[in-house]
């Protein structure tokens, strides 16, 4: 199956000095939901940034390597553009306007696209279908609502813009066990429903592989290992490492014998 985004041996710099992504490169199927796992601090969310050229914002740039999105590279595009060509990013933390209600929220996710008054009442209601708890909330403010009820505020607000892929970042940082579950199944809802594409970047190996198609593991920059989400989580360092499943001292990833560094220096 051809990717439909593809990052090639990419590195990122911030600052002009600090080496944090040293070739990385992964590829994310159309209709697949595939994962990005690794410790805090392993280069997922920079990953992601990258990709929604938002990393000018933080001081950081794509030095080497390229990004494609359906065929077309996307260096040169904005972020808005990205936006209009399906492409959206869920931010860590989730970042909802606190002083708007829950339904402004959602309104302010369909501002690239002209929509007649008619048009958005559909479009909130095929959000509020996926999101039943937010109906319910629809005229709370957004700053007074629960962890959980954000985080639905945040993906919601991305499925306003209509995107085909979904850049999610950490959506379960912060809450309940059975929150987490309840917005994973949404996930893969609208993967299955509504055929969106998603690129996840979570530290909850666990939940995320339970969900995902396919999974790369980042240690300090760089793709350590990839495969199957199936396979991952039966692999034994993977357990290890990840899943708090060990047998015996902790080890480094370096290691073990199925630690492949992947220097893909380009030519």
């Amino acid at each position: 199956m051809s990717a439909y985004l593809s990052v090639n041996n990419i590195e990122v710099i911030y600052d002009h000095v600090i080496l944090v992504l040293k070739g990385v490169s992964l590829d994310v199927p159309k209709g697949k939901i595939v994962a990005l796992l690794g410790a805090n601090g392993a280069g997922k969310s920079t990953t992601l940034k990258a990709v929604s050229n938002l990393l000018r914002t933080e001081r950081g740039e794509v030095t080497k390597g390229s990004i494609e999105f359906d065929g077309k590279r996307t260096d040169t595009l904005t972020t808005n553009d990205l936006v209009r060509m399906g492409v959206c990013q869920v931010m860590e933390g989730r970042h909802c306007f606190g002083h708007l209600t829950v339904e402004e929220n959602l309104l302010t996710g369909a501002y690239t696209r002209k929509l007649s008054r008619s048009e958005l009442k559909d479009e909130l209601e095929r959000v509020y279908h996926y999101f039943p708890r937010l109906k319910t909330r629809r005229t709370s403010q957004a700053g007074y609502t629960s962890g959980g009820e954000q985080q639905m505020v945040a993906v919601g607000r991305a499925l306003m813009a209509k995107p085909s892929m979904i850049l999610l970042d950490e959506p379960s940082m912060g809450l309940a066990p059975q929150i987490v579950a309840e917005i994973f199944e949404i996930v893969k809802d609208l993967n299955s429903k509504e055929g969106v594409s998603f690129l996840l970047a979570e530290q909850n190996t666990n939940v995320a592989l339970k969900y995902a198609d396919y999974g790369y593991i980042l240690e300090s920059g760089r793709v350590v290992m990839d495969g199957q989400a199936a396979d991952l989580a039966s692999n034994e360092d993977v357990k290890e490492f990840y899943l708090g499943i060990s047998s015996g001292e902790r080890k480094s990833f370096r290691d073990v014998k199925s630690y492949r560094r992947r220097k893909r220096w380009l030519a």
